[in-house]
């Protein structure tokens, strides 16, 4: 062998291990940066350094990629034996969101989110990695149908991660909760007893309604709602109504307020003056019996007295002989007392006396002419008799009481028993 062949071999030979020592070395795990050297349309061959080119799919590339770009990604598998080298760029997207979701939960930080999906049990967005928000806290309401969620931009702080498992669980409720609290201190502290505002009716329960006023829920309890007798919260106010209230109690403590729908409008004795006239007939119901008589309600809020002597033409021993519980009637106004909130009504003066009772109610005529004789004829009056002193005329009624006051009636007895012999 020449010369000049042995040094072309030895160059070679070293031109071969320069080439050997400038292969890079990698791991699975590692993050590389590399060049795009071909594009198919499901991958893209990138050139790292190595002693072959990695694979990455196109879906995980920006749109308008192209050959010479320079790409980072992670090696998510390494098989030297089938020269097959994958690459990631998500993979590397990835590890950089849990670093950042474990600050953030770390900080309880809040930021926003759109939601990407919705599926059983709550919603989805994406935040470098797939996140779950529950049903349970997107809200702090319950929501039946969340198909409207879709595309929303909201509020959350992370709950719960487990990069082993990439669990990721968001809450928007936790934000809201904590918004919720903080303006319901300031809306209390600004508040105040006998303060009339403006409110919405947010919700219905049993014992009342809980009323917005200005972001924290008031309660109006079943017995503030109206004037009049409310049966079910329902029957006076619907959800999303409108209406003024005025606050009857502010607790920060408890975190509590009581707020009156009644005590925010004119109450009904105000205006009963101006209602009702005395001489006037009105319809009424009867809504309590007591022994001196009956409490009519006349108007929501309104109960006026028949005094028992003022119901019936006829002498009666209780209300409840001729009037129940829940009636309609007729009632005649015979007084208003509004600042002593009392109204003193007539049932009997609604109606028209008994032929009877007018006949008696009128008086004895005087200037009837005696008749001559004992026989009475048509006259069907009492019969008067004259007796010695001229300044007493009684009739045969009287007599009987007369006679038992002037006679000894030891003796009357005695020629009573002797007749009976």
């Amino acid at each position: 062998m020449s010369e000049e062949t042995k040094n072309e071999a030895v160059n070679e030979e070293t031109a071969t291990q320069d080439q050997l020592e400038q292969v890079v070395t990698v791991k699975k795990g590692d993050t590389v940066t590399g060049t795009i050297v071909k594009l198919d349309a499901d991958q893209a061959y990138v050139s790292i350094g190595y002693k072959y080119d990695g694979v990455i799919a196109t879906s995980e590339l920006e749109e308008g990629a192209e050959v010479g770009q320079e790409v980072e990604a992670k090696v998510v598998s390494l098989n030297d034996n089938k020269e097959q080298m994958v690459l990631s760029k998500r993979a590397i997207a990835g590890a950089k969101a849990w670093d950042q979701l474990e600050e953030k939960l770390a900080s309880k930080e809040i930021f926003e989110v759109t939601i990407t999906d919705v599926v059983k049990g709550g919603i989805v967005t994406d935040v470098g990695l797939r996140a779950f928000i529950p049903a349970s806290m997107v809200e702090r309401h319950f929501v039946e149908d969340f198909s409207e969620y879709k595309g929303r931009t909201i509020r959350v702080r992370v709950k719960e991660l487990d990069r082993e498992n990439n669990k990721v669980i968001l809450s928007a409720k936790d934000v809201l909760e904590e918004e919720f609290e903080a303006n319901k201190v300031k809306v209390m502290a600004d508040l105040q007893e006998g303060q009339v505002i403006e409110g919405k009716v947010q919700r219905l329960t049993q014992f009342g309604a809980f009323v917005d006023v200005g972001g924290v829920d008031g309660l109006v309890h079943v017995s503030e709602m109206a004037w009049h007798h409310v049966d079910k919260p329902s029957d006076a106010v619907s959800e999303g109504d409108s209406v003024k209230v005025k606050v009857l109690k502010v607790d920060p403590e408890k975190g509590k307020i009581s707020l009156s729908i009644k005590a925010a409008t004119p109450g009904p004795w105000e205006t009963a003056s101006e209602k009702f006239n005395q001489g006037e007939i009105i319809t009424g119901e009867v809504k309590r019996l007591v022994p001196f008589g009956a409490f009519v309600e006349i108007a929501p809020g309104v109960e006026g007295l028949v005094h028992i002597s003022q119901i019936s033409h006829k002498h009666i021993g209780t209300p409840q002989e001729v009037l129940q519980e829940g009636q309609s009637v007729q009632v005649k106004v015979l007084d208003v007392n509004p600042s002593e909130k009392r109204i003193s009504l007539s049932i009997k003066e609604t109606e028209e006396a008994p032929a009877g009772e007018a006949r008696a109610e009128r008086p004895e005529r005087t200037d009837r002419p005696e008749r001559s004789g004992g026989g009475r004829g048509r006259d069907k009056g009492p019969r008067v008799e004259k007796i010695d002193n001229p300044n007493v005329s009684l009739s045969n009624q009287s007599m009987n009481v007369s006679l038992g006051e002037r006679f000894d009636l030891a003796a009357l007895k005695e020629k009573l028993g002797q007749s009976e012999e």
